[in-house]
């Protein structure tokens, strides 16, 4: 399901997008906060792309392959909201990354509202997560930003810091 924003066009991901999403994840600046590290083979982003498809077919929802308006061939990004193991526990999950050519300009934040308005309103979910790593001052930001707020942290890493868990619930209406 294709959706936009003002400046985005977010559509789901297609193989088409192989080279966009190795060139974004096998980024050494957009992994500096990755304890994985970048995608170091394409087999790699071709596995990674498989199972954002395969998430698609079967939920109706996933990570948006994401281009601006301005230049609607042009994948800069990749995020939304998916299904994510938090230790034990599966979660609905907003994530994204952008290249680096992308960053500064808003787009985190404006593709994270889209993706909470999307989950609440179309999927009706009562809540949704976010993990990210204790260092990531942008990226707590943007969730910030967005009305998240820091519940709990998660030992996913082994030997390092626990990455924090943010999260938004639907607000309730009456009384």
């Amino acid at each position: 399901m294709q959706r936009s924003t003002s400046r985005l066009l977010l559509s789901p991901p297609r193989t088409e997008d192989l080279a966009s999403l190795f060139a974004i994840y096998g980024d050494p600046g957009t992994n500096q906060y990755n304890p994985a590290g970048p995608l170091t083979l394409i087999d790699q982003a071709e596995t990674l792309l498989e199972d954002w498809i395969r998430h698609w077919a079967i939920h109706g929802y996933g990570l948006w392959a994401i281009a601006t308006r301005a230049s609607p061939d042009c994948v800069i990004g990749f995020g939304g909201i998916g299904l994510r193991k938090f230790g034990e526990v599966e979660r609905l999950n907003l994530g994204y990354r952008l290249a680096v050519t992308a960053w500064g300009q808003g787009y985190a934040t404006e593709l994270s509202r889209a993706a909470l308005e999307y989950g609440f309103d179309e999927l009706e979910v009562p809540e949704i997560f976010a993990l990210v790593r204790p260092a990531h001052a942008a990226s707590i930001g943007v969730l910030e930003k967005i009305g998240m707020q820091r519940v709990e942290v998660l030992d996913d890493v082994p030997g390092q810091a626990p990455s924090l868990v943010y999260k938004i619930s639907l607000p309730l209406i009456g009384g």
